[in-house]
């Protein structure tokens, strides 16, 4: 048998990759490199140890028993690594430096401005990143360092800070507020999201015209058509009320929504960067807790 050589962590980071992703070229775009890096390395690594760890095939990367095996403990080594780095993340005092806020799209363009504005003003030091998505990104892996979400349970590892409750209710452009309130037996066309399959019972019930006209599958492009005097639509209420274009129907009455929420990694929430921004957007929405509910 050869002599094993001590692997570099480049190299296991990068069969853990592999084995995850099944190709060269999602690997290497997973990892921020190309994909003749990760052949590379992938290579590099089988010669220090003495042993193959991919089957090399035309529509992919498949593992052996040993890269498997190398998959596995690279995990580990992963997970320490971003244990680690979270610790620190916990315990830095310091107001410089990056820190990563993700949040949906929505809420960074009509919740959160005056809060980011604020922030930076207040730490001009301080590198803020806004990952504006839908996606749940990791924050046990260091993805963002605070996440805004909407729910009403928080996985085990995170901690979090109830910010507000908010309701739903049904908003559209003022042409279609003129036409419900003056003509509301008039065809009503409504914009829902695509998951669902029909209208709530108390809209068809007091209003019978009501009808789905169409199926988007992303919350902005409902708004927007919406705005734009396709039809109407339900979304949270600070939503509705903060984006022009957009006016309150009665065709629904609000109705709760999931609270939301400031969170962050247990080991990450006392860090100075995190407990500046919360307390930043806290006030906020202290300040402007009547636009998320009709109370």
């Amino acid at each position: 048998m050869a002599e094993i050589t001590k692997p570099h962590w480049d190299d296991l980071e990068t069969v853990l990759a592999l084995v995850q992703h099944g190709s060269l070229a999602a690997a290497a775009a997973a990892l921020g490199v190309n994909y003749t890096t990760v052949a590379r390395r992938v290579t590099r690594l089988e010669l220090a140890l003495g042993q193959i760890l991919f089957d090399r095939f035309k529509d992919g990367y498949r593992p052996t028993e040993a890269g498997r095996l190398v998959s596995a403990h690279a995990a580990q080594m992963q997970q320490s690594e971003d244990a680690m780095l979270l610790d620190f993340k916990g315990q830095d005092s310091r107001l410089t430096g990056p820190l990563v806020v993700t949040a949906p799209q929505l809420w960074v363009a009509y919740v959160l401005p005056e809060a980011i504005a604020n922030f930076t003003n207040d730490y001009p030091d301080v590198d803020l990143q806004i990952r504006a998505t839908n996606d749940i990104l990791d924050l046990s892996r260091g993805e963002a360092d605070l996440a805004l979400r909407s729910g009403r349970n928080l996985e085990d590892s995170l901690t979090g800070l109830r910010l507000s409750g908010q309701d739903t209710a049904s908003f559209a452009s003022p042409k279609w507020a003129e036409q419900i309130a003056h003509e509301p037996d008039k065809p009503i066309d409504w914009i829902i999201y695509a998951a669902y399959q029909s209208l709530p019972k108390d809209v068809t019930e007091r209003y019978p015209s009501s009808r789905i006209r169409y199926r988007f599958d992303d919350m902005i492009a409902m708004a927007g058509a919406a705005a734009s005097g396709l039809g109407v639509v339900r979304m949270p209420m600070v939503l509705g009320r903060r984006m022009a274009g957009l006016v309150q129907v009665p065709l629904l009455q609000p109705k709760p929504y999931a609270d939301i929420w400031i969170v962050s990694h247990k080991a990450v929430w006392h860090g100075a960067k995190p407990t500046a921004f919360r307390e930043a957007v806290k006030r906020v929405i202290k300040k402007d807790r009547a636009l998320f509910t009709h109370k």
